[in-house]
């Protein structure tokens, strides 16, 4: 008994010790993770100019879907989806048969129409020269006066029936209105075309404009040219506009104004379709309701499911994962609503992973 009270005696001490050095071998460790280099900021107000945030999407300035009044088949389709076009090329054929028909009958009656013209044009012109010697009384002479002018009359109606059936023809081939570039094509050789079908839809690829849908509280301090900012999602790419429309009802719109931007120059990587952020710079007269927001970048905050967050610097140096109550957008900043106060430091960038808790130097 007294061997095991003097062997447990010793052991203990043993145990407390190498326990106590493997504390210190772990704060050592910890203390020894180098610092992650990080830049602040402290968060700013408003006081440089409001921006007021819509969604918007890109189209062309010129589009048309095209279609034909008459009903026939499809014989050739000439173009195919991303082709471009110039302005009068042909680019669905569609069986007319029928106006072909048409056209030959019309033919034939303005031959024979144009022959009964010169042939009472050369009486007419006789019973005048008659009527001047007196050879010819004045009834045979007004009634070849009537007869002349019928021929005449005849003549001018199967010119005008052959126009008819001719702007028939252009329903048949139907052409591009303007140069640009073919975008859908609804239909294939085969099928049947029908009036006020869409058979083919052209975009002009020259100008682009920006179509904007904007609240009822930010319409009133947009004004028809105004210069705006328009970010596209998909390439982060920054565009300048200007204001080109301000739809003054949103009767049509659920609620929402429908406002046009004339892009300027654009590049191949800019195309009708992709979506966008119009910034639209906001009247001095309101910034005084904006003045004491408290905004920040939106690329510095930290997004966890439903929460969001920003680091913040805490004592010693240590990285703290702040949750926010975030507002409306402006730009690219976000309005905070709680958790931030003004001028008070956050992490906008950092050199390595950042967590709750890590070292941070501040540079």
């Amino acid at each position: 008994m007294k061997n095991i009270l003097f062997k447990s005696a010793i052991i203990t001490p043993l145990f407390v010790l190498l326990l106590s050095s493997c504390h210190g071998e772990k704060k050592e460790s910890l203390s020894k993770e180098p610092a992650i280099a990080v830049k602040v900021s402290g968060a700013s107000e408003n006081n440089n100019g409001q921006f007021v945030k819509a969604s918007g999407k890109i189209e062309a300035e010129n589009s048309a879907n095209l279609s034909t009044r008459m009903m026939g088949y499809v014989t050739k389709l000439h173009v195919q989806v991303g082709q471009k076009v110039g302005a009068g090329q042909l680019l669905v054929s569609i069986n007319n048969t029928d106006l072909q028909a048409k056209k030959a009958q019309v033919d034939a009656s303005i031959l024979q129409a144009t022959a009964g013209y010169n042939n009472a044009k050369k009486d007419y012109d006789r019973f005048v020269n008659l009527f001047k010697q007196q050879s010819a009384s004045q009834k045979e002479l007004d009634d070849m006066t009537a007869r002349y002018e019928m021929a005449k009359a005849g003549l001018e109606g199967a010119k005008q029936m052959r126009n008819e059936v001719m702007a028939q023809f252009s329903y048949s081939n139907i052409t591009a209105p303007f140069a640009g570039v073919v975008t859908n094509t609804f239909v294939k050789e085969g099928d049947m075309a029908n009036p006020g079908m869409p058979l083919v839809s052209v975009e002009g690829a020259s100008r682009l404009q920006v179509t904007a849908m904007v609240s009822e509280s930010d319409i009133a301090s947009i004004k028809k040219g105004m210069a705006v900012t328009v970010l596209v999602k998909s390439s982060n790419e920054s565009l300048n506009g200007k204001v080109n429309e301000v739809s003054l009802s949103a009767k049509n719109t659920g609620g929402q104004y429908l406002v046009k931007i004339n892009l300027d120059k654009t590049g191949n990587t800019v195309l009708s379709g992709m979506f966008v952020n119009v910034q639209f710079p906001v009247a001095n007269a309101i910034q005084t309701k904006t003045n004491e927001k408290v905004l920040v970048p939106e690329n510095t905050l930290v997004r966890q499911g439903q929460l969001t967050g920003i680091y913040t610097i805490g004592t010693g140096n240590i990285a703290i994962l702040r949750w926010l109550r975030i507002g409306k957008n402006f730009g690219n900043q976000v309005e905070v609503l709680s958790g931030l106060s003004a001028n008070e430091q956050y992490i906008v960038s950092a050199e390595g992973k950042l967590y709750n808790g890590a070292l941070v130097s501040v540079q």
